[in-house]
C-alpha cells in the first residue's frame, strides 16, 4: 500500500511529506513478533501532533518492550482524505502504512473538545463502527486519554475505556491485561477484559456507568451497573517523578511541526491555582525533574536529532525551583554550538526578564506575557496573583533591554466582568506602549509594538469555575467589538481575538454530558471536521445537529450549574476534592485571592492525600 499511495496519491495533495513516514529516530518492529499492537491517534494533522510531548513519551515507553509495538496516525487533511475514499484506501499507521483496523488497540489523545468530529472521521475511515456497542473482539480496542478525559461523557458511546490521569504506567497496564486475555489465535472476551480493566486505577469504562436524567434534563445520578466496578475513578500520577521515563531519541519531522525543537518536560503540574485553568488542577501535585537528569536528556537529545533549540516545558517553567542554574548550564554546555534555549510565557516579575535575556543570547524573539484580566479587581477573582506595578516593572526591564515586540494575552467573558474590566486592557497596553517608547534605547530603531489576544472564556471540569455558564454569544460579540474600537486608534497595537461560535460549543462540549454524543455523531455526518480550523467550521451544521437531537448548547455552555446539582463528571476525580473547588468559586465571587501553596500553608484541595504524593521540589530558587 506504501508504494500505491506514493505513486498514485501523494503527488495530488498539499503537503505531501506529511505522509511519508520513515522519519528520523522512529522505531520499525518486526509485527509477526509482537503480541499486542498498539497506534496512537493524534486527531488533528500531522504538523501539530508530531509537536505533542505525549506522543513522544508514549511512543517510547511502549516501544521500550519488546512483546509490544506502538505506531502512530494522524487525521488526513481534506485533500488526502476525499483520495483515500474514492480510492478505498484506509487510515493506517506511519511506520508500517498498516490500516489501523489491523491492530489491537487505537489510542487517542484528547487535547480539545473541536477534535472530537475528527475522532469519529478517523474511524470511520478505518473502516470501524463508530460506536462501542457496534464492536467485538475482531475490532481494535479504542482508548483515550488527556485533558479532555476528565469530561469523557459526551464521547462515551464511541470509546472503549479512557486513562484518567498520567499514562505512562497504566498504558502498560492496559496492554498486560489484554496480552493476558488473549488467545493465541487473538480472540478475547471483550465484556470480560473491560471488567478486569475497569479495576484498575485510572480506568473508566463508560459501559458500565449509566446517566439517569430528570425531566428537567438535569443530571439525577450516575449508576453503576457492575459490581467491583469502582463509584468514582480516580485519575493515576506517576511517583518519583525525577526517575519516569523519557525518551533518549525523538522524531524528526519530515516537515516543519508548529514546535519542531527538543523538549525538555522539567516538571509537571502548577500550584498556582488559577481559577478556570483545568491544567492547573488535574497535573497537580507539582513534581520536579532532577537537573543533572535534565542535562543528560539534553545532551543525547540534541546529539540524536541534530535540533539547534532546547524548549523547557512544563504549566509553569520559571517556577522549577532550579532555573537559574539549569538554564546556565544549558547555555555553557551548548555556546560553541549555538542552540538556544526557549521558554514558554513568561511570568510576569523582573526575575522573568532576565533569564530571557540569557536564553536568548543565541537568538532574540518577542516576549510573551499572560495577564488574563485588565483589572487587578478580576485577576483577584480569578487568582492570576499578578499586581499592575509587576506587569508594569517586567515591561520596563524588557524594553530597557532591548527588546520591542511583547505579546499580551487576556480573557474576556470572565464571572463578574464588567467593562471597567475591559477598559482595563486597553489602559494597560497604552501604558506598556508608552513605557516602552520612553524606555527602549536610543541605538534601537524598531518601534515598539504590541500584540493583544483575547479568547473568550470557556469554563472546565475540575475547575473553580465549573459552575460558572459562559457568557452568551452575542454579548461577547459586543465586548470583541468594544475592545477592537479602542485598540483602533493605538499605533503599532494589534489586537486579535478567537471566534465566538467556536469557543461557545466548545464550552457546550467542555461541560456537556452522554447526550452529547448523539450531536457529535449527527454533525459528523453532515460534514464537520476540523472545527477549529475557521476554514472548516461548520457552525449551522452544529445548530442543525443540535436541534435534531432536540438539545439546546445554551442548557450546557451558558447557564450558571447549581452548587448543589449533580455534574456529568462527579464520578471522576482528579484528587482535588469538589467541596474546595466550590469554596475557591466563592472567593472568587467575593475577589479574595488564594496564594500558592508552595509557599504558604497548605489550603487542603485534597490531592496529596488522595494520591498519597506530596509535592517533590528540588533544592533552588524558592
Amino acid at each position: 500500500m506504501q508504494e500505491f499511495i506514493a505513486q498514485h496519491i501523494l503527488p495530488k495533495v498539499t503537503k505531501p511529506s506529511q505522509y511519508i513516514g520513515d522519519e528520523w529516530n522512529i522505531i520499525k518492529k518486526d509485527w509477526d513478533q509482537c503480541r499486542i499492537k498498539s497506534a496512537f491517534l493524534f486527531p488533528d494533522v500531522y504538523e501539530i501532533g508530531m509537536s505533542h510531548l505525549g506522543l513522544r513519551i508514549l511512543y517510547h515507553v511502549v516501544n521500550q518492550r519488546d512483546e509490544y509495538l506502538m505506531e502512530r496516525s494522524f487525521a488526513p487533511m481534506v485533500d488526502m482524505e476525499e483520495l483515500m475514499r474514492a480510492r478505498q484506501i484506509p487510515l493506517f499507521s506511519w511506520e508500517s502504512y498498516r490500516p489501523l483496523k489491523e491492530f489491537d488497540l487505537l489510542g487517542f489523545t484528547l487535547q480539545y473538545e473541536m477534535s472530537y468530529t475528527n475522532i469519529l472521521n478517523m474511524i470511520d475511515l478505518s473502516g470501524i463502527p463508530l460506536r462501542s456497542k457496534e464492536r467485538d473482539h475482531r475490532f481494535p480496542l479504542i482508548i483515550a486519554g488527556g485533558p479532555c478525559a476528565y469530561n469523557p461523557e459526551p464521547l462515551a458511546d464511541f470509546i472503549d475505556l479512557f486513562v484518567l490521569g498520567e499514562g505512562e504506567e497504566v498504558l502498560l497496564e492496559i496492554m498486560d491485561l489484554l496480552n493476558d486475555e488473549k488467545s493465541k489465535d487473538g480472540a478475547f472476551d471483550k465484556y470480560q477484559f473491560l471488567k478486569k480493566a475497569a479495576q484498575i486505577r485510572g480506568i473508566y469504562v463508560p459501559q458500565f456507568y449509566q446517566p439517569v436524567y430528570l425531566e428537567n434534563g438535569l443530571l439525577q445520578e450516575v449508576k453503576v451497573l457492575e459490581a467491583d466496578v469502582p463509584e468514582i475513578v480516580y485519575k493515576r500520577v506517576i511517583t518519583n517523578f525525577s526517575e519516569a521515563d523519557f525518551p533518549e531519541k525523538t522524531m524528526v519531522p519530515h516537515t516543519e511541526a508548529i514546535h519542531d525543537r527538543v523538549m525538555l518536560e522539567i516538571l509537571r503540574g502548577c500550584s498556582r491555582g488559577c481559577r478556570f485553568c483545568q491544567a492547573g488542577i488535574i497535573y497537580r501535585p507539582v513534581r520536579e525533574r532532577d537537573v543533572e537528569k535534565l542535562l543528560d536528556q539534553a545532551e543525547t537529545l540534541i546529539e540524536s536529532t541534530g535540533y539547534d533549540e532546547i524548549a523547557l516545558t512544563s504549566l509553569s517553567s520559571l517556577d522549577y525551583t532550579c532555573i537559574d542554574p539549569l538554564i546556565k548550564e544549558l547555555l555553557k554546555r551548548f555556546q560553541e554550538q549555538k542552540v538556544g534555549i526557549s521558554l514558554p510565557s513568561l511570568r510576569v516579575d523582573a526575575f522573568s526578564v532576565d533569564l530571557a535575556r540569557k536564553v536568548q543570547q543565541v537568538r532574540k524573539s518577542g516576549l510573551t506575557f499572560a495577564p488574563e484580566a485588565g483589572s487587578q479587581r478580576l485577576r483577584d477573582v480569578i487568582n492570576k496573583g499578578v499586581r499592575e506595578e509587576d506587569i508594569l516593572e517586567t515591561v520596563t526591564a524588557a524594553f530597557s533591554q532591548g527588546w520591542t515586540s511583547i505579546k499580551l494575552y487576556f480573557m474576556i467573558g470572565l464571572p463578574t466582568e464588567t467593562y471597567e474590566d475591559l477598559d482595563g486592557i486597553a489602559d494597560l497596553a497604552a501604558k506598556i506602549l508608552g513605557l516602552g517608547r520612553r524606555v527602549k534605547p536610543k541605538g534601537i530603531k524598531k518601534p515598539i509594538s504590541i500584540t493583544v489576544s483575547a479568547s473568550s472564556f470557556v469554563p472546565k471540569a475540575h475547575t473553580p469555575f465549573q459552575w460558572a455558564g459562559q457568557e452568551g454569544a452575542n454579548s461577547l460579540r459586543e465586548k470583541q467589538h468594544y475592545l477592537k474600537d479602542k485598540f483602533h486608534t493605538m499605533k503599532n497595537v494589534t489586537f486579535n481575538y478567537h471566534d465566538v461560535e467556536v469557543s461557545f460549543l466548545e464550552a457546550a462540549f467542555a461541560r456537556g454530558d452522554r447526550r452529547l454524543g448523539d450531536v457529535l455523531e449527527q454533525a459528523w455526518q453532515s460534514g464537520c471536521k476540523f472545527d477549529g480550523w475557521s476554514e472548516h467550521f461548520k457552525y449551522h451544521l452544529w445548530m442543525e445537529a443540535f436541534t435534531a437531537c432536540g438539545l439546546d448548547p445554551v442548557f450546557f455552555a451558558n447557564r450558571n450549574f447549581g452548587e448543589d446539582e449533580v455534574l456529568p463528571w462527579d464520578h471522576l476525580s482528579s484528587g482535588v476534592s469538589k467541596s474546595w473547588l466550590l469554596k475557591e468559586y466563592h472567593k472568587a465571587i467575593e475577589e479574595k485571592p488564594t496564594p500558592d501553596c508552595r509557599e504558604n500553608p497548605c489550603h487542603g484541595c485534597g490531592v496529596c492525600p488522595q494520591m498519597d504524593l506530596w509535592p517533590e521540589l528540588l533544592e533552588g530558587r524558592k
